[in-house]
């Protein structure tokens, strides 16, 4: 609706991740002298109310993509902290012996929620249009702050600390950069989210510009992904099983470079016909979701594993600076690339650097050995 540009799309995915460089290593010590559920809760109220002012600027006349930057920025805010407050309180409620089958617990239930709602989200784009649909949004995660606080958990209040935060932010650097595997996981987990932003800043426009998709069509799309999801938390524990978690990291990192490269490649009118360019990117988005979880999954419960309780919030919130921090390089690059030569172009590179990172992470020293 506001007729955003290749580069503007890259910008506001770069607004996002930009949290996570300017934030998340003090979140770390922020999360490893607080309790975590309080944290939680309140970065969820703020997504509802950065949310719900999207509808209220439109109405209002004001809406501009300058302030889809600042609530992409705040958005991004909230998961650097709510988001690491979330993964400490997971591992405090259920133990580490349990992550593998809790992660793929949680990608069911997540698997239908993407079932369901890209395509309750395109018919509300069409039928009421866009700013009711991200109304409905902010009520969500009402919803959810409500489900959360009668929460009984484990979620003690750690001790009081004397030390200078900068201290214990250099020890939380230190931890990760003497810690082989954790070291490997940073980097790998790094030039992923390098890659993953730079295709989510390009693809909305490919399906509605270049294959001519409708929003209800976009959706629909979404929602195998969601399949995708369910399929992954099934493979999940037999994976890992036979293959170990970073040789299910690497089954995902391939799936996400097969669709990477594959979405540039699905021409307009696919054997003629519209509705099949259409089904073909529904199809990547199903392996590429699918992908994603078996990448993700396997990754964080590997570095939780290895991670004293003194040091997870740190742990976490800097594995996210050092990866997530790298992330608005990629949705730049990309917007640059889509906007000066075409987005196809964009997405090709993309998917080139998918292919080396497979190839590195498949002749790490650590990840093998881990394996």
């Amino acid at each position: 609706m506001l007729k955003a540009s290749p580069a503007q799309m890259g910008t506001m995915g770069a607004a996002a991740a930009l949290p996570f460089a300017l934030l998340g290593l003090p979140a770390g010590v922020f999360l490893d002298r607080n309790r975590k559920l309080p944290i939680l809760l309140a970065s969820k109220a703020i997504q509802a109310l950065s949310l719900a002012s999207i509808p209220l600027a439109w109405w209002l006349g004001v809406l501009s993509v300058h302030w889809m930057y600042a609530v992409s920025f705040i958005n991004g805010s909230c998961s650097v902290v709510g988001g690491g407050a979330e993964q400490v309180f997971l591992t405090n409620l259920i133990g580490r012996d349990k992550l593998t089958d809790a992660q793929s617990k949680f990608a069911a239930t997540d698997s239908g929620s993407r079932l369901l709602a890209p395509g309750l989200a395109g018919v509300l784009i069409q039928w009421l249009t866009a700013p009711y649909a991200v109304l409905l949004n902010a009520c969500g995660f009402i919803v959810s702050i409500g489900l959360l606080r009668n929460l009984k958990a484990n979620d003690p209040k750690p001790p009081p600390s004397n030390k200078h935060p900068l201290r214990d932010i250099l020890d939380g650097l230190r931890f990760i950069w003497t810690h082989p595997l954790l070291r490997a996981l940073a980097w790998a987990s790094g030039l992923w989210h390098m890659l993953f932003y730079g295709f989510a800043a390009l693809h909305v426009i490919f399906a509605t510009r270049e294959l001519g998709m409708s929003a209800g069509m976009l959706g629909v799309a979404q929602m195998v992904g969601g399949i995708g999801v369910l399929v992954s938390s099934l493979m999940l524990k037999p994976l890992v099983q036979r293959y170990g978690p970073t040789g299910a990291m690497l089954i995902g990192v391939g799936l996400c470079a097969f669709a990477y490269t594959m979405t540039p490649l699905i021409p307009a009118n696919l054997f003629g016909y519209p509705l099949a360019s259409a089904m073909a990117c529904a199809a990547m988005s199903f392996f590429l979701d699918c992908g994603v979880m078996l990448f993700l999954m396997p990754y964080t419960t590997l570095r939780q594993k290895v991670t004293p309780d003194a040091y997870l919030g740190r742990m976490v919130s800097t594995m996210r600076f050092l990866t997530v921090a790298i992330a608005p390089v990629g949705a730049l690059s990309a917007g640059y690339l889509g906007e000066h030569f075409s987005i196809r172009t964009g997405l090709a590179c993309v998917a080139a650097g998918s292919m080396v990172l497979m190839l590195l992470l498949a002749f790490s020293p650590s990840v093998r050995q881990k394996s």
